[in-house]
C-alpha cells in the first residue's frame, strides 16, 4: 500500500455491499467535518458539533436535492478510530443511496479511501498496535465463535499485554547486564537472570504453542477421511454433519471422487473431505480416486484413518504421508468387534456411540493446549516473530554476559516487531493489503 496521501481527507462506504436497513459512509481527515457540512443539513453543522455527538438531518446533493434522511456521528481528533476528525453518515442501506452520498462527499473534496486505509491511519496514530490491526481484519472475517473470540481478544490488546509481560522480564534483565558490563568499577551486583529469563521462556513457549490453533481457527482446517472401501467414511461424514451429504451403500468402492462438506467443530471451521477407498485396483477411474485420496491426505491438517472394526484387521495397502495429525478410528462399533486397539477410537455412525469422544479428540488435535489459553497468535507473521524471540531468550540463558546482552536485544526487537512497535514498512503494507475498502 502506498504511503502517499495519508494527510488527505478520505471517504468510503463502510458497510457490506447489498441492501440493508442501515448503511454508513465514513469520512476521515483534516477536512472531514467541513466535507460533512456540505452534504448534511441539520439544526447544527457537523463542524460546529462536539465530538461524541450525533445529529439528525437530511443528506442533500449539490442542487439541494434530498438524497435521504439519516444521522451524522461526529468524532474529534484524537478520540476517533483513526485518530483524526471523523464523520460517519448513517443512511438507509440502499446501494443507490450510499453510492449517491459517497459521490457527493467526493465532489466536496474527499478522495476514495484505499483498502484498509482507515485502520492503517489508526495504527500510524498509535490507536492500535499491529497485532490489534490484524485482529480487526480477523473480526470482520470471523466465521465461528472461536475465531470471533480470538479476534476480539486481539482487538482489546490481550496479545499485546501478553507480549509486554515478556518484554518487561527481558528488559529488566538486559538493563542489569548492561549496567554490570558498562560500570564494572561501580561494583554493580551481578543480576541473576535465571528466574526472569525462565519466566520469559515459559511464556514465549506457551505463546508459540498457540500458533497452529490460532491459524486454524482463523483460516479453518481440512480434515480428510481415509480408509479401505466400505470402512464407513461416508457414514461417518454424514454422522458428523448431522444430515445425509454422502451416498452410503453396502457396496465397496461407491466413492470414486472426493466430496467436501463444511461444518464447525469445536468452534473451528472445518472442511470434511470424504475420499475414495484405498485398495489396489485395475479400474482406471477408481485408481485415480485412490491416488487423489493419498494426495488429499498429504495436504490435510488432520487425517482420520478409518478401519472397519467388525472385520479382520488389514493394513492399508498404500503408504500414507499425512500432512497433519493422524487420528485412528475403529468404525462400526455397534457390531461385534473383530479386533481391539486402544489407539483407535471406537465409533458408530449408526448409534452415535463414540461421536462425542471423536469430536473432543478432533478439538484436541486441532487446538491442543491452546484451547484453554488466551490471546493466540493468529498469523504466520506473529508466529515467526515469537519463535525468533524465544530462540534469542533461550540462547541468552546459556551464554556469557556480553553475548547474552546481544541475544536479549534481538529478543526485544522480535517482540517489538510482533506488536508493530519496530517493523519495516513493507511488513505493515503486507498486513493492510488484505483489508476491504471502508475499513
Amino acid at each position: 500500500m502506498t504511503r502517499t496521501g495519508l494527510s488527505d481527507t478520505i471517504a468510503a462506504i463502510a458497510t457490506a455491499p447489498g441492501s440493508a436497513g442501515v448503511g454508513i459512509v465514513r469520512i476521515s481527515g483534516p477536512e472531514a467535518l467541513t466535507v460533512a457540512d456540505g452534504v448534511f443539513r441539520a439544526r447544527r453543522r457537523p463542524s460546529e458539533t462536539r465530538g461524541g455527538r450525533f445529529l439528525f438531518g437530511r443528506l442533500v446533493g449539490e442542487d439541494g436535492e434530498v438524497l435521504d434522511e439519516g444521522l451524522c456521528l461526529v468524532f474529534r481528533a484524537p478520540r476517533s478510530y483513526t485518530g483524526e476528525d471523523v464523520a460517519e453518515l448513517q443512511t438507509h442501506g440502499s446501494p443507490a443511496v450510499l453510492a449517491r452520498v459517497l459521490a457527493r462527499v467526493l465532489e466536496l473534496g474527499a478522495r476514495p479511501a484505499r483498502p484498509g486505509e482507515f485502520t492503517l491511519r489508526a495504527y500510524l496514530a498509535g490507536r492500535l498496535d499491529l497485532a490489534q490491526a490484524e485482529a480487526v481484519l480477523e473480526l470482520v472475517n470471523a466465521g465461528t465463535e472461536t475465531a470471533r473470540r480470538q479476534a476480539a481478544l486481539g482487538l482489546c490488546g490481550a496479545l499485546g499485554e501478553r507480549v509486554e509481560r515478556v518484554a518487561t522480564q527481558v528488559t529488566r534483565t538486559l538493563a542489569a547486564l548492561q549496567a554490570m558490563l558498562d560500570y564494572p568499577e561501580e561494583g554493580v551486583p551481578e543480576e541473576d537472570r535465571t528466574v526472569p529469563l525462565a519466566a520469559a521462556e515459559a511464556e514465549l513457549t506457551a505463546l508459540v504453542g498457540t500458533a497452529r490453533a490460532g491459524q486454524v481457527a482463523t483460516r479453518g482446517a481440512r480434515l480428510a477421511l481415509i480408509g479401505r472401501p466400505n470402512a464407513g467414511k461416508s457414514s461417518l461424514l454424514n454422522a458428523l454433519l448431522g444430515y445425509e451429504r454422502s451416498i452410503v451403500t453396502p457396496l465397496p468402492g461407491t466413492t470414486r471422487d472426493y466430496l467436501e462438506a463444511q461444518l464447525s467443530l469445536a468452534g473451528v471451521p472445518v472442511t470434511l473431505v470424504d475420499t475414495a477407498g484405498l485398495r489396489e485396483t485395475e479400474d482406471v477411474v477408481e485408481a485415480a480416486g485412490v491416488r487423489q485420496a493419498v494426495n488429499l491426505a498429504s495436504q490435510a491438517d488432520l487425517v482420520l484413518v478409518l478401519e472397519d472394526g467388525s472385520q479382520a484387521r488389514e493394513a492399508l495397502p498404500l503408504l500414507l504421508s499425512p500432512g497433519g495429525t493422524v487420528l485412528r478410528v475403529r468404525t462400526k462399533a455397534d457390531l461385534p468387534a473383530a479386533w481391539e486397539d486402544p489407539a483407535a477410537l471406537p465409533v458408530s455412525a449408526v448409534t452415535g456411540e463414540g461421536l462425542p469422544e471423536l469430536r473432543a479428540a478432533i478439538q484436541a488435535a486441532l487446538l491442543g493446549d491452546a484451547a484453554r489459553g488466551e490471546a493466540w497468535l493468529t498469523t504466520e507473521r506473529q508466529a515467526d516473530a515469537a519463535r525468533r524471540a524465544l530462540a534469542h531468550v533461550q540462547a541468552a540463558r546459556t551464554l556469557p554476559d556480553d553475548l547474552a546482552g546481544y541475544e536479549l536485544e534481538e529478543a526485544l526487537r522480535a517482540l517489538a516487531e510482533l506488536t508493530g512497535r519496530d517493523v519495516q514498512e513493507d511488513v505493515v503494507d503486507a498486513v493492510f493489503r488484505n483489508f476491504c475498502v471502508g475499513k
